[in-house]
């Protein structure tokens, strides 16, 4: 059973400190474990619980109603509520995580691509819920199973998404898109894949841990308008090398994005540094006409 501290339930909850604080004086349904030096600590449950709790008060319930509530009282009034936010679906997204309840996980997610579309789903709620995971890694309280379990239904959605876009033009312009070598995560890239297609264009996507060796010969036999790749977790000396060598295999348009990427040393009049996916859109327009 994974522990979490007070400050990272607030992490994880948007519960602030002194809420759970009172809460805890005041209420029966909050009990927090305490270490040898009088720490605070919470279990799972009680983040399942607190996660519940956060969404039923943002939909007008008061607290002191929701302590007299089961735990079977809870879990039902969040089915048989409409959920009304973001915070409440990221939310509802972290428990079907934490449960690995892939029927919820895809309900929600599917939902909102119908909803408002994949682009704002995966910015307004996709992006923020994996922001959360990582709060979840980078404390150790998430399994590799759990993780791979939500990418892949994700990636599933998205692909699914793509596949009912109507199919480009005989003479559309074409792009290729891949992950470099040691890059696996694939969700932005998916993204940027159903942007592009959306626009009309033709999209040669090879996915991620591709070999720059290889895109050369890519290039060769489909002959692309441009090309697109990402970085998440690089050296900024990694990125200056990878992307100079990426560039080196043709005389195209290099679109790149990720984390923190910063290419001040790289003098390529090819390269195009994307800040958000409303770059790529205004890019991609301008190269089509």
């Amino acid at each position: 059973m994974s522990t979490y501290t007070m400050a990272q339930i607030v992490a994880l909850t948007g519960i602030k400190g002194h809420t759970l604080r009172k809460w805890e004086t005041r209420y029966s349904f909050l009990e927090p474990g305490r270490t040898d030096t009088n720490i605070r600590y919470y279990s799972d449950s009680q983040l399942k619980k607190l996660l519940n709790i956060s969404v039923l008060m943002r939909n007008g319930l008061r607290i002191s109603k929701i302590d007299k509530m089961t735990d079977d009282e809870i879990h039902n009034s969040i089915a048989n509520s409409l959920i009304n936010s973001e915070e409440d679906d990221i939310s509802a997204l972290m428990i079907s995580m934490l449960e690995m309840d892939e029927i919820k996980f895809d309900r929600i997610i599917k939902s909102q691509i119908i909803k408002n579309g994949l682009l704002t789903t995966t910015t307004k709620i996709i992006y923020p819920f994996l922001n959360q995971v990582g709060v979840l890694w980078g404390i150790n309280k998430v399994i590799p199973a759990q993780e791979h379990f939500v990418s892949s239904l994700i990636k599933q959605k998205i692909f699914a998404t793509i596949d009912l876009l109507p199919l480009p033009q005989k003479e559309a312009p074409s792009i290729l898109m891949f992950l470099p070598e040691n890059e696996h995560h694939e969700i932005g890239l998916l993204l940027a894949y159903y942007i592009a297609k959306e626009l009309g264009w033709r999209v040669y996507y090879l996915g991620p841990n591709v070999p720059v060796e290889n895109i050369k010969q890519v290039i060769q036999e489909v002959n692309p308008k441009a090309m697109l790749t990402m970085f998440v977790t690089p050296t900024r000396h990694k990125i200056e090398s990878q992307v100079e060598h990426i560039l080196e295999q043709g005389n195209i348009p290099l679109f790149v994005s990720g984390n923190q990427i910063i290419f001040e040393n790289v003098k390529n009049k090819n390269l195009i540094q994307l800040l958000s996916p409303e770059d790529l859109i205004t890019h991609l327009n301008r190269l089509k006409k």
